[in-house]
């Protein structure tokens, strides 16, 4: 980073001492010297400056007067022989304050000081990350399509009692209606929602929320009395664990 500076001060032995300096130092530019504090304005009024070598005592505008009205167009550094202004320039957020006679290693710190402010406020803001977004839910299923010998059947989920499977088809047993269609119990049974339907034999897929009534291995659905198949009874059971009160 290099820094476009001028250097402001009434006395010419001064402005030769700042250009010097800036001379020795890689990462500054100057790019002018005057006498003029107003000239001066008119350039950090511009923009295209980054740290302006300040005197105090001028007979145009002070030091003081220059910084409340240029506001934050450039960082600072002012330089005087008289102590006493050090805190109410600090007040106006001048990077630094140098005392005549100005030795070179302190106006190097106080350089050096300016860039490592610059060069921080040149950082990219970091970017919050992005929220990641939760998967979209999985839309509700309420029915099904099965095919029947004539036609495609439209079957609500709410509907169905239980399903019982056959040699090559199975029968779906709704509230209205039993549906026969050439499907194999495994594929419907990876069909329907897991929570509420589950396998209890292997010919029976039952509606969870159907159930009547259980005595042993025996569920009772519509009239219906359904077995509990062994490779099928923890399962199950389990399931019914979490919807007992």
């Amino acid at each position: 980073m290099i820094l476009k500076c001028i250097a402001v001060d009434d006395e010419p032995l001064a402005l030769d001492i700042i250009a010097d300096y800036v001379a020795k130092v890689p990462f500054l530019e100057l790019v002018k010297r005057t006498e003029s504090a107003i000239e001066a304005m008119q350039i950090v009024q511009e923009g295209n400056i980054d740290l302006v070598f300040l005197d105090i005592q001028m007979p145009e505008l002070t030091g003081i007067q220059f910084l409340k009205i240029a506001g934050n167009k450039a960082s600072y550094i002012l330089t005087t022989a008289y102590s006493q202004y050090a805190l109410e320039s600090y007040d106006l957020n001048v990077s630094d304050y140098l005392l005549k006679p100005i030795a070179f290693d302190r106006f190097y710190k106080a350089v050096e000081k300016v860039r490592n402010q610059r060069q921080k406020q040149d950082l990219p803001t970091p970017m919050a990350p992005e929220p990641v977004a939760a998967p979209a839910a999985a839309p509700i299923q309420d029915f099904i399509f099965v095919k029947t010998e004539h036609k495609i059947q439209k079957i609500e989920l709410d509907d169905i009692l239980y399903i019982e499977g056959l040699k090559d088809y199975i029968s779906i047993f709704t509230k209205n209606e039993r549906v026969i269609t050439l499907q194999n119990m495994k594929k419907m049974e990876e069909t329907l929602p897991k929570n509420d339907f589950i396998r209890v034999h292997k010919s029976y897929i039952i509606a969870v929320d159907k159930i009547e009534s259980i005595e042993r291995s025996r569920i009772a659905i519509a009239g219906k009395t359904i077995p509990v198949g062994d490779t099928y009874r923890d399962a199950f059971f389990k399931l019914i664990d979490t919807k007992n009160v």
